[in-house]
Order: C-alpha cells, then sequence, then structure tokens
C-alpha cells in the first residue's frame, strides 16, 4: 500500500463551475476524499505526508480530446518547421536551406502551410520554384488541416505519378487547365505520397519512438494527463505499448481508429480494431472508430449547406460540397461499432455533414443498445435546426479551438465560405445553452503550429488573439463563454466525451488522483494571460511526472 498524501491549497475540483476546496488526499492512486483540511484528516489514516501547494492554484490533470500524437511528434522531432504565415518565397527558402543537413535523396518533410497560402502555391510555377531549390531531394509538404499536401517533381516520381495517372479514390493529384501537374495533393492522394516518404525511412520503428516520446513530453509539460487520439494507426500502437513496457509512458491514450483508409497508410476497418485489442492496457485504450465524413472547406471538400464562394477555381455558384459516406453505410457502420463496444469519432467540418452526423444518431440511438457513444469532430458550421440536438440525441461536441483561433486557418476559411455561414462559426455558447457535452481538444498539429492548451482555453472566453501579439481579430465574439466553462470542456467534459468521467475529469472520491500545480490563480488574473500559464507540478494516477 502506498504512502498516504493529502494535498493541500487552493484547489478546484471541477465538479462544478464553482467547486473550490482546500484539501484532498491521496491512497494507491485514487482520491479518498476532499474538503477543508481538517475534513480531510479525519478521514485519513493516522500516518500521512502532507504537500502543501502555496503558490498559484490546482487544477485536474488536462484532457486534450483530440490529437494526433504521431504527426505532432514526428514534426517535432524530425521535419521542416514552416510558419502558416510564410508565403511561397519564404517557403522555398526555408526548403533549400533544410537540404543542406540532409544525407543525399533523403525526404524533405515539414509543414505546415497557412490555409491561406495553399492556393498561391497550386500551380505550375510554385512546382518549378520546389524543384530549383531541392537539390536532388523529394519534398511532401503538409498544410494546416493536414489534409493537404504539396510535394516536388521528384516526389511525384518516387510515387509513379505522371499528368495522366488517374486520382485515387478519395484524392486528386491537382492539374492545371493544361492537365499539368501542380504537385498540390487533396486528402487521400496525400497518403499515397506519405506512403512513399514513410518507406524511405531507415529505421521507422525509432523514428516512431522517438515521435512519441517527444509528443507526449510536450504534452505533460503542458499538464495534459489524458488524450484522445484522433487515428490511430498500428505502428503507433506499436511504440505506445513499447513505451510502456520501459515504464516511459505517462499518459492515457484514448484510441480513435480509422474505419476507412485515412492520410496516413495502413490497417485500418475491422482488421485494426481486432489486432487493436492485443496492445489494450491499462493506459492504452482502443475505444473508438475514427470516421471521416467530409473534408475541409479550403478545398471545397467541407460538405455545407450554402454554395461556396465562386473563387479559386471554384465557377459553380451551388456548389455545396459532398459527403463521403453514404447514408445507410453510415449507419449500418456506427450500428456495427455498437456491437464491436466502440465508440465513434466523427470528423464532419460542415453543417451538411453535421447533420448527416446527427440523422445517423437519431437512427441508432432507436436500437435496443442506443448505439455506440458518439462524438462530432470540428463541427465549424451548424445549422441553427441540429444546436439541441447534440445534448438530445447524446451526441458530445468535440471543439478544437486551436483550430478556430484568429489564424492563417480561420482566414483561409473565410476565403471559401459565404459570409452568412463563416457568422455562425463554432457556437460554443449556444450549444452550452441546449446541454451539448462540449469536449476540447487541439487537433495538433492541425491549425496553429503551437501546441499550449492554455491559449485554446483562453482563447475561448475571449474569442480573439492573444493581446501581445497586436492581433485584434475576433471570432464570432457573440460564441464567447466562460472560463469554468472553457476549463471544463478540457477537463470533465472531455472525460464524458471520451467515456472516462468515472475514473477521471475532476477531483473527487474515487477518481484517479490526476492533477496539475499551475503557477497562477488563472480566475484572479486577466483573461488575456491564461495563455501565459506554466504548469509547476503534474500528477498522473498519484505519481508525480
Amino acid at each position: 500500500m502506498q504512502n498516504t498524501v493529502i494535498y493541500v491549497g487552493t484547489i478546484w475540483t471541477g465538479v462544478s463551475d464553482d467547486s473550490w476546496i482546500e484539501a484532498f488526499a491521496v491512497q494507491n492512486g485514487q482520491i479518498l476524499s476532499t474538503g477543508t483540511l481538517e475534513e480531510v484528516k479525519n478521514h485519513t489514516a493516522a500516518h500521512y505526508e502532507l504537500v502543501e501547494v502555496s503558490d498559484g492554484i490546482v487544477l485536474p490533470g488536462l484532457i486534450d480530446g483530440h490529437l494526433h500524437l504521431s504527426l505532432g511528434g514526428t514534426q517535432l522531432a524530425h521535419e521542416l518547421p514552416l510558419d502558416p504565415a510564410d508565403n511561397a518565397d519564404a517557403i522555398v527558402a526555408k526548403v533549400a536551406n533544410w537540404v543542406q543537413e540532409l544525407a543525399t535523396g533523403e525526404w524533405v518533410i515539414g509543414g505546415i502551410i497557412g490555409s491561406g497560402t495553399l492556393p498561391e502555391l497550386n500551380n505550375v510555377e510554385f512546382l518549378a520554384k520546389l524543384d530549383a531549390a531541392e537539390q536532388g531531394h523529394p519534398v511532401l509538404l503538409r498544410d494546416d488541416t493536414m489534409h493537404n499536401r504539396q510535394v516536388n517533381s521528384a516526389a511525384l516520381h518516387a510515387m509513379g505519378i505522371t499528368d495522366g495517372t488517374p486520382d485515387p479514390e478519395g484524392g486528386t493529384y491537382v492539374r492545371d487547365s493544361q492537365g499539368r501537374l501542380t504537385g498540390a495533393l487533396w486528402e487521400l492522394a496525400g497518403a499515397v505520397a506519405e506512403g512513399v516518404a514513410a518507406q524511405s525511412h531507415a529505421d521507422p520503428k525509432q523514428r516512431q519512438a522517438i515521435a512519441l516520446q517527444t509528443a507526449l513530453d510536450r504534452l505533460g509539460s503542458l499538464g495534459i494527463t489524458t488524450v484522445q487520439d484522433a487515428a490511430t494507426m498500428l505502428p503507433h500502437f506499436e511504440g505506445l505499448t513499447a513505451l510502456e513496457e520501459a515504464d516511459k509512458l505517462h499518459m492515457r491514450v484514448i484510441a480513435s481508429m480509422p474505419i476507412r483508409p485515412f492520410i496516413e497508410p495502413g490497417t485500418v476497418g475491422e482488421e485494426l480494431f481486432a489486432t487493436s485489442k492485443n496492445y489494450t492496457s491499462e493506459l492504452i485504450r482502443p475505444q473508438f472508430a475514427k470516421f471521416v465524413l467530409d473534408g475541409v472547406p479550403t478545398t471545397l471538400t467541407t460538405a455545407l449547406l450554402t454554395p461556396y464562394k465562386c473563387v479559386h477555381g471554384n465557377p459553380d455558384p451551388n456548389f455545396r460540397g459532398e459527403l463521403y459516406w453514404a447514408f445507410d453505410d453510415l449507419v449500418d457502420s456506427l450500428r456495427r461499432c455498437a456491437e464491436l463496444g466502440l465508440g465513434a469519432k466523427i470528423h464532419a467540418t460542415g453543417d451538411a455533414s453535421v447533420r448527416q452526423a446527427l440523422d445517423a444518431a437519431e437512427i441508432v440511438r432507436q436500437d435496443t443498445n442506443g448505439g455506440p457513444a458518439m462524438q462530432i469532430a470540428h463541427m465549424s458550421f451548424i445549422s441553427r435546426a441540429d444546436l439541441a440536438r447534440f445534448a438530445a440525441l447524446d451526441v458530445a461536441a468535440d471543439a478544437c479551438p486551436f483550430m478556430w483561433f484568429p489564424s492563417a486557418l480561420t482566414d483561409g476559411i473565410g476565403e471559401f465560405v459565404s459570409e452568412e455561414t463563416m457568422a455562425d462559426i463554432w457556437p460554443f455558447k449556444d450549444l452550452l445553452e441546449t446541454g451539448a457535452t462540449l469536449a476540447g481538444g487541439s487537433d495538433w498539429p492541425v491549425g496553429l503550429p503551437v501546441l499550449n492548451p492554455w491559449l485554446g482555453i483562453e482563447g475561448m472566453v475571449t474569442r480573439k488573439g492573444a493581446a501581445e501579439d497586436g492581433d485584434d481579430r475576433t471570432v464570432n465574439v457573440d460564441q464567447a463563454i466562460t472560463l469554468p466553462q472553457a476549463l471544463a470542456a478540457f477537463t470533465r467534459e472531455s472525460a464524458q466525451a471520451l467515456g472516462i468521467a468515472h475514473e477521471t475529469g475532476t477531483i473527487e472520491p474515487g477518481k484517479s488522483a490526476d492533477f496539475i500545480a499551475i503557477d497562477r490563480n488563472i480566475f484572479a488574473t486577466p483573461i488575456e494571460e491564461v495563455h501565459k500559464t506554466q504548469v509547476v507540478s503534474r500528477w498522473l494516477g498519484g505519481v508525480k511526472n
């Protein structure tokens, strides 16, 4: 039996928006009791250790309900960093500089390209500039949605792609009006490039291990104790298991496994679901299937109820994008998830795809088993008629404030989507007023290149850029929520969405002792300074790490 430890300080439990205590006791990794120091002592054995947190406050450990461990860690550990504000010339210059450090023929892999920049790269002139800078190296660059890629001619050659190559299912090798490849790869065309690039790595398992460890270290330093990996592939399971066996996995990982081919190549669907059982542990939980119902606005692949603007190659004033799933197939697959004991994490960026997901949920909720646990991720645009359906159908809203935070991505979306639709983007306040579960996530490394949950929390309250950056842009300010609501999105509400609210997400008896100490009382400081918060200490299951 572990020693009992009593923690005392200024403690926000997260049980409700205004739930504060003075102390709590921890034993064997679980919280025994909470309350005043005297109350906790009275419920504790005679022998205990007392730990006082005198500076700042204590909070439940943060939960990032939507990120990509491998992509984010790989970007940090191995790849060319690009700023989403970089223009075409800056990108070419950075590629030219990066290749100086590479071995002969090694791929240049990097990102992120801002959505506002992406359209100006989709031409043979930029392809020629990229070719002139690469010095014999294939180049693969990702955009800020992670749905699209920009490659050079050497990469196209390595992929076996020519002007006459047919598009892959679910993707596009983008060509200009004369039928010439531009180097732009949309949606699953990017998976072809990723697969060829992956084959070039000398030691992919070691590369993966370093990437995952880098990602987990960064997340832990930010106060995150649980994550939901939004697209867990077999190599990710292998890497996470190796870290756990080496006692280096200090994070609870809820896995979401692609049900169909994804932007990363590899085993998907029921074969992956079955194999994942071999990797299940206390910290590694294969609990969700990942669905992708549409794409992203910047390539006109988000499914909308109102037409796109006629810009950037879209000549059709009635074009609304397309849904990737037939409705009956979606319903059948959701039912299959329920049979397999899996929840459904559903990518739906447009109001038409959100409606399709909710319509499917309405049907499967009538099944004997009630259907699977469901989350709709991103849901940037939601029809007013559909807002109340999230709560009514017990579907969690998986919000990614890092994506909507005033940025190149948000500006890029606005270039394609009508002003009327943009005016209602990310209606968090209205969702909460209907009683919906609003879970917070970063979608890292999508959107912003910086991973900082405190920036996301601040942005949910201010709906504007960080003050010291001189960024006065705002995003639908009427949908601002309170600080306790934003914190709840990254603690108890995410736990609810992930199906683990019985074990974490709040500081209360019977739950895992997952908590953090931060350097300031964010409830008593200007909201514009929340993004400066530093994590002093972090505990997972009562263990400080």
